[in-house]
């Protein structure tokens, strides 16, 4: 068997191989993206970034550098689908006015 290759065929990623796909400041919301990549079969974990520097701090979501660009795309997808429904609960709630329920009659 060849060094960093599993018996499915797929590589391992060393830890050192590690690169910040996106930092966000919730745990919460970090924990979700964890969970999609891995839905999509790419490897990840979260790590907290508390540096001396506050520019940095947050909760980093990591994957292996082979797969920055795939974790990249599916972020990117999830945002735009969570965009285009939070777009369209909003116009629902604008379309509902208090003229509707008036009676005219």
């Amino acid at each position: 068997m060849q060094d960093g290759i599993d018996k499915n065929g797929k590589s391992q990623a060393k830890l050192k191989d590690l690169v910040v796909v996106v930092t966000v400041d919730d745990a919460d919301q970090a924990r979700e993206y964890e969970t999609l990549l891995r839905l999509n079969d790419i490897p990840a974990i979260v790590r907290e970034q508390d540096d001396a520097d506050e520019s940095n701090q947050g909760v980093a979501v990591l994957v292996p550098e082979d797969f920055l660009d795939e974790a990249h795309v599916v972020i990117e997808s999830q945002d735009a689908y969570d965009d285009f429904y939070d777009f369209a609960l909003d116009d629902e709630d604008e379309e509902v006015d208090g003229e509707l329920f008036d009676d005219d009659f």
